[in-house]
């Protein structure tokens, strides 16, 4: 707990924090107009309402909170909104556990979780608020499904579901329970039923989507692999395989020169051809069942049914025997494959595990570096291109070559396919946007007229089934179009719809009249930086390109085709023990407990700290008490100097040494807070703090170079820290907000890398020498600066690979020193790279600023003197970057 003293030394979190919340509520000082000049857009990922922030959460928006409030204060106009992801699942299952509606959970949840970002200091312009349940919004997830419909990017198409027979209903993957499949509900054992469902055709936009991954440079690049494994395309051939009893199959492979080697055929458990099989056979039956009751970290590649049937080879005219295989996937390719287990690692395993040949048709090419004689197909699959045999009159051709020509004899086509598929967007449940779509006898599907828009959800029905089924009135309907009886679509949108546009929304969240500006939406976007967790890489990330392309191609947006241009994807926040935080294993830490008891700047603090935004981190009490010290001790830094207690004076020397760091700090600050390395610019903010500490220690600092520190210190950590960043600056005298203030701006210190490698060496071997010698209590420490002449041999040195001291020998000034000028020549030489040093002018200047700081360690004098200045044996030690140290005891 809190320490009183501490309290009654510094800050008091739970008056400071409330203060200035609402401070900046009452001067809005967040909102951002329209009329900008120089937009910056920053954005987390809106939450799903659950009611309470985690530590998820408030490391997620504490990066934007904190690049927000960065690139204000360097003047530019940012719009930081926030929003609820509001339409779901859990918000329908936690209204029927509490037998209310799901709209009265969402509201409570939906308050409980702003008060919270409001406790936190989250700097959002909440006139821009959007929630995703409220008609207001959701009328326009109907009125953009109408317009993809309008393009011909809607289609009703059949798909497998979940579907439990107690409560007949269909259920989405997260209410199937555990490895036997059982409703979340009534503990039933779910079926799997085919239904027709509506979907957006992504596919149509495979290749742009692909394509447009090499232009997101501000993306990670393992989410953009991610997505490009996804669309999964792959260029290569389809032909037909006759199956007798059931005609031709199609497959599509990528080694189409390997046909002559397949000595068995699979098909998917969901091939129609697999299911007709089933029909007659009870042992396909009882696979195809268990096979799709299995998680997909159950399937196993050995695992498969003989069907009894056999597959006409085109190549060989050969019957080669069928196998349901759970390791052939419907939605890739074609959901059926010719397996050449001499060149197919899973095909090898499977031929191995049924007993069935291994025919090897591809041997190394003549010029390859395998050796054909240590190709052996019994053991191991041979997966090269290479020379064709064992191919009938096609032996020798190579792989490539034979893939063209098999195309043309096997009457096949050259194809692309993907792994991605068309987006269902249809759910079977309540709380989600009603599908505008009206079912009509005489007309079919009808849009819902955009007059009539939005289609409310009627009142909440708990029920087993579809609570909209239950809608009689509401699913009654005249037509559209003939006026006749009619019937509504119960299904709802999938709530990705939602995420896939939000962004362009908070740009306009009161228009009337449509779902955004095109104008204004095509200024702001794409969002400059966006910030979420990478669950979220494939789908939402995804949908979202997917709907803005398509909102760009339809004329609703002007020249943006990628939504987000910077993304970054925070880790996560791991328990004391390195796990993920759950309540089962009881290591979960509530934002609200370290509010209560350290405040909200440290727990901002303490997670900008731990990690860059995208590493993982585990979380450490030390670390949360590390960090509320280190405000502490910042705040009682500057108001004992805004009060007076702090003595001043005019050691201008040290100051020279301060200013430097100061200047050197607001760079790496400002470069690190740029990249959102914020753990790099805050370790630097603390090491400028703890100089000013020892600063006014130790002597009385110079006012306005102190008063310079404490100001920039405090204006670096405002972004991170804003509460006691705002009570610093008011108790400094300031009639502003810090938010309002200007970024500091300094130039780096000429060769500062060089200088701090300097002081650093220095005072290491200082504590060596004075270690090893045992030296309780030095009388005076003597630093000498090399000669003139050894930087000039260590400069050629630099410079020249070869007869370095012939080189240096013809100088005039270093041969003066002979055998001296010649040793250190020998020395230079040889391997390994030099770093660059400072002219031995620049060095003095360097060490002479920090000798108040050895001083201060060691408890004595520090006197710098020129190499030429000094006694002819601590000359001859020093060299360039290495000082001469004499401790007089």
């Amino acid at each position: 707990m809190t320490d009183q003293s501490e309290s009654e030394r510094g800050f008091d979190h739970t008056q400071i924090e409330p203060k200035w919340q609402e401070t900046w509520s009452g001067e809005d000082a967040f909102r951002t107009t329209d009329d900008v000049e120089d937009p910056t857009y920053v954005l987390a990922m809106f939450p799903y309402t659950s009611g309470n922030l985690h530590m998820g959460h408030v490391r997620n928006y504490t990066i934007t909170d904190a690049f927000m409030r960065f690139s204000r204060l360097r003047g530019e106009d940012v719009l930081h909104p926030m929003g609820w992801d509001a339409f779901g699942l859990p918000a329908e299952n936690a209204a029927e556990d509490r037998n209310i509606d799901p709209n009265e959970w969402t509201e409570k949840s939906t308050e409980s979780m702003r008060n919270q970002l409001v406790e936190m200091g989250f700097g959002y312009d909440w006139e821009r608020e959007v929630t995703t349940c409220k008609p207001e919004y959701y009328q326009w997830n109907q009125w953009l499904f109408k317009r993809f419909y309008d393009a011909g990017l809607v289609e009703r198409q059949a798909a497998d579901l979940n579907w439990c027979p107690s409560c007949e209903t269909v259920l989405a993957d997260e209410q199937v329970e555990g490895e036997e499949k059982l409703c979340w509900r009534c503990d039933t054992q779910i079926d799997t039923r085919q239904m027709d469902q509506w979907f957006f055709t992504i596919t149509d936009y495979a290749d742009e989507l692909l394509e447009g991954l090499d232009e997101l440079d501000g993306w990670p690049n393992n989410v953009r692999e991610m997505q490009r494994n996804w669309i999964g395309k792959q260029t290569g051939s389809s032909v037909s395989f006759e199956i007798p009893g059931h005609g031709e199959v199609d497959i599509f492979t990528t080694r189409l020169d390997t046909i002559y080697g397949a000595t068995f055929f699979t098909l998917a458990p969901g091939h129609p051809v697999a299911r007709e099989i089933a029909e007659d056979n009870e042992a396909v039956a009882a696979y195809i069942e268990k096979a799709q009751r299995a998680d997909e970290d159950e399937l196993e590649v050995t695992s498969g049914q003989f069907t009894g049937k056999h597959a006409i080879n085109p190549a060989t005219g050969e019957e080669i025997p069928i196998y349901v295989a759970d390791y052939v996937l419907e939605e890739v390719g074609t959901g059926a494959l010719y397996a050449v287990p001499a060149h197919d690692h899973r095909d090898h395993e499977f031929a191995e595990a049924h007993d069935i040949p291994i025919e090897q048709v591809i041997e190394p090419a003549p010029d390859a570096d395998v050796d054909p004689e240590g190709i052996d197909v019994q053991e191991s699959a041979f997966t090269d291109d290479g020379i064709l045999v064992n191919s009938g009159s096609f032996d020798g051709l190579g792989s490539e070559e034979a893939r063209d020509r098999f195309v043309e004899e096997f009457d096949g086509d050259h194809v692309t396919e993907y792994k991605l598929r068309d987006w269902g967007i249809s759910r079977q449940r309540y709380w989600g946007t009603p599908i505008p779509i009206v079912d009509c006898p005489d007309c079919g599907y009808v849009t819902v007229p955009d007059e009539d828009l939005p289609v409310e959800l009627p009142e909440y029905v708990h029920t087993k089934g579809n609570p909209l089924d239950e809608s009689p009135e509401w699913k009654q309907v005249d037509c559209p179009e003939c006026g006749g009886p009619a019937r509504r679509e119960t299904d709802t949108m999938d709530t990705f719809v939602d995420s896939s546009w939000y962004f362009m929304r908070f740009v306009c969240p009161d228009m009337e009249d449509a779902p955004f500006d095109t104008e204004k939406v095509s200024d702001w976007l794409p969002v400059d930086q966006y910030v979420g967790g990478v669950e979220h890489a494939i789908m939402h990330l995804l949908y979202a390109r997917f709907f803005t392309r398509v909102l760009n191609d339809i004329g609703l947006v002007d020249g943006v085709r990628e939504p987000f241009e910077n993304l970054t994807n925070q880790g996560m926040v791991l328990g004391e023990n390195g796990q993920k935080m759950s309540k089962s294993k009881d290591n979960g830490i509530s934002p609200q407990e370290i509010i209560e008891e350290y405040g909200a700047d440290t727990a901002r603090l303490f997670i900008m700290e731990a990690a860059q935004p995208e590493k993982d981190f585990a979380w450490s009490p030390e670390g949360v008490r590390s960090a509320y010290h280190f405000l502490q001790n910042l705040y009682t830094l500057a108001e004992e100097y805004a009060s007076g207690r702090t003595s001043t004076g005019s050691a201008t020397e040290n100051a020279d040494y301060i200013q430097r760091e100061i200047a050197a700090t607001v760079t790496e600050a400002t470069t690190e807070y740029e990249e959102l390395r914020f753990n790099h610019s805050l370790q630097a903010i603390r090491s400028l703090v703890s100089l000013l500490n020892r600063y006014q220690s130790i002597t009385d600092p110079d006012p306005e170079t102190f008063e310079d520190g404490i100001v920039t210190a405090t204006k670096l950590l405002s972004p991170v820290a804003p509460h006691v960043a705002e009570e610093i600056w008011d108790e400094l005298g300031n009639d502003d907000l810090i938010l309002e203030a200007d970024w500091p701006e300094a130039e780096r210190p000429a060769n500062y890398d060089v200088e701090q490698r300097l002081l650093k060496s220095t005072r290491e071997d200082i504590r060596d020498i004075v270690e090893m010698a045992d030296i309780d209590d030095p009388e005076e420490i003597v630093l000498t600066v090399t000669p003139a002449w050894k930087k000039t041999v260590y400069d050629f040195a630099q410079e020249t690979d070869d007869d370095l001291i012939g080189t240096v020998m013809q100088d005039e000034q270093v041969r003066k020193h002979g055998d001296a000028a010649a040793d250190y020549a020998k020395e230079l030489t040889g391997p390994g790279r030099l770093r660059p040093q400072l002219d031995p002018d620049q060095e003095r200047d360097a060490l002479e600023r920090a000798a108040w700081l050895i001083e201060d360690e060691f408890d004595t004098t520090v006197t710098v003197r020129a190499g030429e200045d000094a006694p002819d044996d601590a000359a001859s030690k020093a060299k360039p970057g290495r000082p001469a140290i004499d401790i007089v005891d």
